[in-house]
């Protein structure tokens, strides 16, 4: 498999197919670099923390969580969409029916920027918040799983926030969605997927993040990122993505799990797969699994944040891509 993505070449198999690619500008440039390393390590301490008692669907630490997140959306100015009252989208018990049984009622949380000229095509950025709680007295505290996600949504909506102050809001409208639910059978982005605050036929792309701060066995070492099923519904969402990359952030993209036969099956694993189900072309950001992965030892500690700030930073440049260029993304795969 490919997997070393050389920027010259980026930069002609995109040609043609893009027409803003807008990351000279100032504006950009300033957004971008508003995603750091010790802003993510500051979320994250607090997401992820033993406060939380690990995030398990429904709990009273996952709503811990998600009022905390509400709390840096209107800080920075973000609100939820003007279809709903508040940010939450409740998600019901029985809609919560997961492979442990059923789970208490919880919350989607939706923060909101709205695009100035074609404000009902809508980027969703997604991330799941929740965790697998407390076993047996241990606290699971999830900070890669997903903690690493959830934060960088936040960095994600204020580099958006930011260049919306300057003068530059996106073109289309995009929207941070914290998922529950995901641990239990990716319930939270499909009850978001059969009940839609914007219709379905309007949402371009999803950009999921589950997993961005740490590196495998295979990979500790390298500046890099798994990225899944990109060009399995739009191969212009692998192309931008990967200008993206070749001219900001300058990762090696991984595509292993994008083999039909990977055993793992990723591609059906995470949130986005309620969204490419309906047709939606998908992007899945990822770092592997590791030795931490759904143990308690999953803590921020064990975070490389520049390595969590570069992955946010390539998923912030693509989103700025296909919420800003002339057309939408075409889907042309099936």
């Amino acid at each position: 498999m490919k997997k070393l993505l050389l920027p010259l070449f980026a930069g002609v198999v995109l040609s043609g197919c893009a027409t803003n690619l807008s990351y000279t500008g100032s504006t950009f440039k300033e957004s971008y670099k508003s995603i750091t390393a010790n802003e993510l390590k500051t979320h994250l301490y607090i997401v992820a923390s033993d406060e939380m008692q690990g995030r398990n669907t429904g709990s009273e630490g996952q709503k811990k969580a998600g009022r905390y997140l509400i709390s840096q959306y209107q800080k920075m100015g973000v609100s939820h969409p003007k279809q709903m009252n508040s940010y939450y989208q409740i998600v019901p018990k029985e809609a919560l029916k997961g492979r442990r049984g059923e789970l208490p009622e919880s919350e989607n949380i939706l923060a909101f920027i709205e695009g100035t000229e074609k404000p009902e095509e809508v980027i969703v950025i997604s991330a799941h918040y929740d965790h697998v709680g407390v076993q047996n007295g241990e606290i699971y505290n999830g900070a890669d799983d997903d903690g690493s996600g959830t934060v960088a949504l936040l960095e994600i909506a204020q580099a958006f926030q930011m260049a919306k102050k300057m003068g530059k809001s996106p073109k289309r409208s995009v929207l941070f969605l914290h998922v529950t639910g995901e641990e239990h059978g990716l319930l939270g982005s499909k009850y978001y997927s059969d009940n839609p605050i914007f219709p379905l036929a309007n949402t371009v792309a999803n950009l999921n993040i589950d997993m961005i701060g740490r590196c495998d066995k295979d990979n500790c070492g390298k500046d890099y990122v798994y990225v899944i099923g990109s060009e399995m519904l739009s191969t212009e969402l692998k192309k931008i993505n990967e200008y993206a990359n070749s001219t900001n952030t300058k990762l090696e993209l991984n595509y292993k799990y994008d083999d039909p036969k990977d055993p793992q099956r990723l591609y059906y694993r995470s949130d986005h797969y309620n969204f490419a189900k309906h047709g939606i072309p998908v992007a899945f950001y990822f770092d592997g699994i590791h030795e931490d992965y759904h143990k308690p030892t999953d803590d921020p500690e064990k975070i490389d944040y520049d390595a969590l700030q570069k992955r946010t930073q390539l998923v912030f440049a693509t989103a700025w891509e296909l919420a800003n260029r002339r057309e939408r993304i075409v889907v042309d795969r099936k």
